[in-house]
């Protein structure tokens, strides 16, 4: 019969949860979809968990529950989280990459975009042109707003620039939050993108770093990896 060692030191253990593509609803990344694999990795009680980050961002919502449950776990288990940024955390993907506990980049890496928009088009010369008339009958106001078939109205683009303007706000408060003092004082929020060294210097992350070589460095060459998702 084999004793186990009691001195014996346990092997550091990382699990690393990849984040790439969009943010969207019942595709690329969302919380349904993730939920399986951040439980499992927070719950092999890993010395820290890894998100191997590239994502040009998506929906605002999606962002926002994946965020919370990256939080959440973090905080039941008491696991650090550490974000790493391949080619790009932009908008939402930054919004995931700030709800790690430190954030790390390629010096190349883009990062940022901390804005909310909206795009359309109107076709309403287009319809015209070729004689369509378009029949639309609505209870409520507003339940029509911002037709494409329609000339713009300036009280619907007032009324999309304030649903934009809150969308926005709480993206400043999840990054001041997560970020604190370490943003430097001037305002980040314009929706730029900063690369690299910038980055650093503004405090949107924590610095240049690779996945395995970081966690070697810091966990010596011993530490064991398993990736999730």
């Amino acid at each position: 019969m084999k004793l186990k060692n009691p001195f014996r030191k346990k092997r550091k253990s990382v699990s690393i949860v990849n984040l790439n593509g969009m943010i969207a609803t019942g595709r690329g990344l969302n919380d349904a979809g993730l939920a399986p694999a951040l439980e499992k990795a927070f719950s092999k009680k890993p010395d820290a968990v890894a998100l191997v980050i590239n994502s040009p961002g998506g929906s605002p919502v999606q962002s926002s529950l994946i965020g919370a449950r990256i939080r959440r776990l973090a905080n039941e288990k008491d696991i650090p989280v550490f974000a790493f940024v391949e080619d790009l955390a932009a908008s939402g993907g930054y919004w995931l990459a700030a709800s790690a506990d430190e954030i790390y980049i390629d010096p190349s890496s883009v990062v940022g975009s901390i804005g909310v928009i909206s795009t359309g088009f109107g076709l309403d010369q287009l319809i015209n042109k070729h004689g369509i008339e378009r029949r639309v009958h609505t209870a409520g106001n507003s339940k029509s707003m911002l037709d494409p078939f329609q000339p713009q109205k300036d009280e619907d683009v007032k009324r999309l620039k304030k649903l934009l303007e809150d969308v926005h706000q709480n993206f400043k408060d999840h990054i001041s939050s997560c970020r604190g003092s370490k943003l430097a004082d001037r305002d980040l929020f314009t929706g730029e993108i900063w690369v690299g060294q910038r980055a650093i210097d503004d405090g949107l992350v924590d610095g240049i770093g690779h996945v395995i070589p970081f966690f070697k460095e810091k966990f010596g060459d011993k530490v064991s990896f398993k990736t999730f998702g």
